[in-house]
């Protein structure tokens, strides 16, 4: 069974937030945009109640500067060590707890690890580049990498996409993910990024992190504020709208 109706209750996205499905300037959205109109498909239990996501996580899953510390011949990441942290928050400004957050990003050279990443940059063999925690009572979540290196990508000519990373967040179900990216802030690259530049112009600052000199880590690590709001007028710009 299928329906075009939303849920009771369910509030539409304030229109300026996220950005459409294609976007001229992005290219391969024009190959994985859907062509036809969205089905919204009705949550059973077993899709809203389970699987519940409260582990497992790893004990360095947090840290991707020591993931591999402990290997034989292993050792610490190379690059600018940042700690990046926030809350993740409903409409309301309500914690909202045990929520999976995930991240993945390229390393301080900018290249990912992934065969098809063949940007010829250096790998760190010592850093993968993904992690994983969940949010606290007080919606609080932090993880300590590397800041990302800017990266080439051909999307057009002399592109170079803006140190970022990739943020997934799971509730208590997989029905419920949203995906967004994560900016630096004055990154001299913003104006030349389609991905940033196909969201509203309004709604673009709640992408970009928030430096805190009072969250540093003296003389160890910088340190990289950004709230995630799921819902509402301050909602956090998220890859794939809701239908």
């Amino acid at each position: 069974m299928t329906t075009t109706q939303r849920p009771a209750g369910y509030a539409p996205v304030p229109a300026g937030t996220n950005p459409p499905l294609t976007f001229s300037g992005y290219r391969s959205t024009g190959l994985r945009a859907p062509s036809q109109a969205p089905i919204v498909l009705p949550h059973r239990l077993t899709e809203v109640t389970g699987p519940l996501l409260p582990g497992p996580i790893g004990p360095n899953d947090h840290d991707l500067t020591t993931q591999h510390a402990n290997e034989p011949g292993g050792g610490e990441a190379q690059g600018q060590r940042i700690v990046v942290f926030g809350r993740v928050l409903d409409s309301d400004g309500r914690a909202v707890p045990d929520t999976l957050v995930e991240v993945w990003q390229a390393n301080a050279a900018g290249r990912y690890r992934h065969a098809r990443d063949n940007w010829p940059a250096p790998l760190d063999p010592n850093f993968s580049g993904g992690g994983r925690v969940l949010t606290d009572a007080q919606g609080n979540y932090s993880f300590t990498t590397i800041k990302p290196g800017a990266y080439p990508w051909g999307n057009h000519h002399n592109a170079w996409r803006p140190a970022h990373i990739h943020f997934s967040l799971f509730g208590q179900a997989f029905p419920q993910r949203l995906v967004t990216q994560m900016y630096f802030p004055d990154d001299p690259l913003f104006a030349q990024d389609p991905i940033y530049n196909s969201v509203p112009e309004s709604a673009r600052h709640r992408m970009v992190s928030t430096f805190d000199l009072d969250a540093t880590r003296p003389e160890w690590a910088l340190a990289f504020r950004f709230d995630i709001v799921l819902r509402g007028r301050e909602q956090s710009v998220f890859e794939e709208p809701h239908a």
